[in-house]
């Protein structure tokens, strides 16, 4: 059955998304409709579905989905793009708030400029060089800088609260080459996003295969894990805010020197909002 429904498009450096806001009645969209709203061809287009959700342990639970259907842990990029329809909803400039993902509680704060909410700064959790999704849960060891099976590449495993492979010696123009291939590597269970990064003046460079969507302009948690690899590399040190340019614009990334939380700030911006037809699955997840 199909129902006009409001949607609302966000990206966050190109990183785009559809929003739905779900919290009243409705529950979370299933595998078909977060393929049909990302089509670019037959439907809205984007990058991922975010549906917002009530939350027993926030002020919202997001709901995250590739363009694939598939549903990742966590996306920096969509949290951004959700805290700000959040933020500037309640008017009055809010500070920050509270988003239930499947990576643990976060907190957004609002970075305003006059009447504008110009960036926001996301407290995106600890980052873990072992983890159920890597290949460090079995053997304990942390793959810091190892030789990558398959390819001539040294990598490090890291995870934010969703997998990542980032690739210290690839040359990030081979990013469409050995991304597909090496999302699918042995000993990431649940596939993995493929950072491939390299350092200049300015700071870091990362082009990201993101599970799921492919090539991407921008990925909050693959910056975030680049400047792990980066910090373990002897590249950058932590505590301080270091410049990650993506292809889509440059977040500041901040490391706690123990690991214990990665601190993103960046823009995200509001395109249009649209009643459109959704079908609606006899396989939607109930609202909880």
């Amino acid at each position: 059955m199909r129902v006009a429904e409001r949607l609302h498009k966000y990206h966050g450096l190109g990183n785009d998304f559809v929003l739905l806001d779900r919290r009243a009645a409705g529950g979370d969209v299933g595998v078909e409709m977060a393929r049909a709203l990302c089509d670019r061809r037959r439907g809205v287009g984007a990058d991922g579905v975010l549906v917002l959700l009530p939350s027993r342990t926030a002020d919202v639970r997001l709901s995250i989905h590739n363009a694939d259907g598939s549903t990742p842990e966590m996306c920096g990029n969509g949290l951004r793009c959700a805290a700000k329809y959040l933020l500037e909803e309640k008017g009055g400039q809010p500070a920050a708030l509270t988003v239930e993902t499947e990576a643990g509680v976060l907190t957004a704060r609002a970075v305003w400029r006059g009447r504008e909410l110009q960036e926001l700064e996301v407290e995106m959790g600890p980052a873990r060089l072992v983890a159920p999704q890597l290949p460090s849960f079995q053997s304990g060891v942390p793959m810091v800088g190892a030789p990558v099976p398959g390819t001539p590449f040294h990598g490090t495993a890291v995870s934010m609260g969703n997998p990542h492979l980032v690739l210290l010696d690839a040359p990030l123009g081979q990013a469409a080459v050995w991304g597909p291939q090496l999302e699918v590597s042995r000993g990431f269970v649940e596939r993995t996003n493929v950072e491939f990064l390299a350092r200049d003046k300015a700071g870091l460079r990362v082009v990201v295969w993101e599970r799921g969507v492919g090539l991407t302009e921008a990925c909050g948690t693959g910056a975030c894990a680049a400047l792990v690899a980066a910090t373990l590399a002897g590249w950058v040190e932590p505590e301080g805010y270091h410049r990650v340019l993506l292809p889509g614009g440059a977040l500041m990334l901040r490391l706690a020197k123990d690991f214990s939380q990665v601190t993103l700030r960046g823009p995200a911006t509001f395109v249009f909002s649209a009643d459109v037809p959704v079908l609606r699955e006899a396989g939607e997840s109930p609202s909880s």
